[in-house]
């Protein structure tokens, strides 16, 4: 099907005719998934620390503003769904040096977040049950993926549909412990709301702390733009892009909003066990049975299904940017099934290397890696949202119809825009927040620069316009 967003035609990058394909519930179910992670397991915990019951007002904050770019976001892949997805948005919009920067940006995130997560979820189970060296776990894990990401689009999909179904329904039962909490059917006396305006108020850290959690709460979303990755290789993406993104707006005001609530209404913000382990807390209140072993587990299986998703997103743009001359050529070769197995192998290989060197150095790795990451995902907005924006104007010029269409334009791009500016305003007051905004924005400056460099090479430029 041709893309309607641009005013030049081109098949959309994904699975010829009669290649595997992920099904709709695949990509509905992982773009629920992608939300629920070690951002709500744990970074949870630590907004509430911050900013006490107010946490509740960052977290309606980014959660609308992740909402709106999410519908942006949608509005393209819908008419022109693509691998490469942000980076050849941003290719069209402002220049195929731009999306080279982006592409790049994005899977240098993921390829540093795959090693975190596999090694945070062998260090996690190792602290509960020490079975096994973490470097050894770290190595498994990474192997087991790694074959999974390399069976094809959809037993992927299958795997991955299993995987964020545990964690909703891991979401799902923590609610429902919560609400018999607060209304004392699992403790007397009934908790009641006196925790959100007792222990220094709803407010205690004043702005300051509210601000604060802001930070943490935008960071914690990240993951879920994966959604636009998998939609090339989706049945009917068009359709069920729409029905994906639709599910961003419930799945963020139950998961992570209601999750936050009853943490807050259950138990004092400033009960030290909240701050680093807030599903734990509030399961302990409630009476639940190995609540510490429970949640181990189910933050272990989270952050592999999230290793899983984002090394599959990471090949995949990987692979686009081959394709599009951003890259070199053997990533875009396939096996059987239509796989990208070079370039699943040449994201996971860092991952491989980190396990050498948590043989060597230990825990010190994972807190490097960590460092590393964070600030990514705000280039990744910054870019969806100008993106979303010039190719609008676009097709609104030339009167082209949209499969999908996000209300209140320009209205939402702008607000967005003022918002995410807010966001790193108040990140450049945070030392560590500003180191990594700082090292990230010059990671895209030199990428952008040898992009330009790269197209002007010789006349056989990777950035030729684009044609096809």
């Amino acid at each position: 099907m041709a893309t309607q967003m641009t005013g030049v035609t081109r098949t959309p990058t994904g699975p010829a005719e009669g290649k595997p394909r992920m099904k709709g519930r695949h990509l509905v179910m992982m773009s629920l998934g992608s939300a629920i992670g070690t951002g709500l397991f744990v970074g949870s915990g630590k907004g509430v620390a911050a900013a006490g019951p107010a946490t509740l007002m960052a977290y309606v904050v980014a959660g609308l503003l992740v909402i709106a770019i999410m519908y942006m976001l949608g509005e393209m892949v819908a008419a022109h769904p693509d691998s490469g997805a942000f980076s050849v948005y941003t290719s069209r919009a402002m220049g195929p040096a731009a999306g080279f920067a982006m592409g790049w940006v994005w899977w240098i995130e993921l390829v540093i977040v795959v090693a975190a997560e596999a090694i945070a979820a062998a260090s996690t189970l190792v602290a509960m049950w020490p079975v096994a060296p973490v470097w050894l776990l770290t190595l498994i894990f990474l192997v087991v993926l790694t074959a999974v990401n390399l069976l094809g689009v959809d037993r992927f999909g299958e795997f991955e549909f299993w995987f964020a179904l545990f964690k909703v329904a891991a979401v799902l039962v923590f609610l429902v412990v919560g609400v018999l909490l607060i209304c004392g059917v699992l403790a007397a006396p009934a908790a009641g709301a006196s925790n959100l305006v007792g222990h220094g108020g709803f407010m205690p850290n004043g702005w300051s702390g509210v601000a604060a959690a802001l930070l943490m709460v935008t960071f914690s979303f990240g993951g879920i733009e994966i959604m636009a990755v998998a939609a090339a290789e989706t049945e009917d993406p068009a359709r069920n892009v729409s029905r994906a993104v639709r599910t961003i707006v419930w799945r963020i005001l139950l998961f992570y909003m209601g999750s936050v609530a009853v943490m807050v209404i259950a138990v004092p913000w400033d009960d030290p066990k909240l701050g680093t382990s807030p599903f734990v807390a509030v399961l302990d209140r409630a009476g639940i049975p190995a609540a510490s072993e429970i949640m181990t587990l189910v933050i272990v299986l989270a952050l592999l299904s999230s290793l899983n998703a984002n090394l599959y997103g990471a090949a995949r743009m990987l692979g686009s940017l081959a394709e599009r001359g951003m890259a070199p050529r053997a990533a875009m070769r396939t096996r059987g099934r239509s796989v990208p197995a070079t370039a699943v192998l040449a994201s996971v290989l860092f991952g491989f290397c980190c396990v050498l060197a948590t043989f060597k150095w230990g825990d010190t790795v994972l807190d490097t890696l960590l460092n590393i990451v964070g600030s990514t995902i705000i280039v990744t907005y910054f870019f969806t949202i100008c993106s979303q924006y010039v190719l609008r104007r676009r097709v609104e010029r030339e009167g082209t119809p949209l499969p999908m269409r996000i209300k209140g334009f320009p209205v939402v791009s702008w607000v967005s825009m003022i918002l995410l500016a807010g966001i790193v305003v108040l990140g450049m007051f945070a030392p560590d927040v500003r180191a990594q905004l700082l090292s990230t924005g010059a990671l895209v400056v030199v990428l952008y620069l040898v992009g330009i460099a790269w197209s002007r090479h010789d006349g056989r430029s990777p950035f030729r316009p684009t044609t096809d």
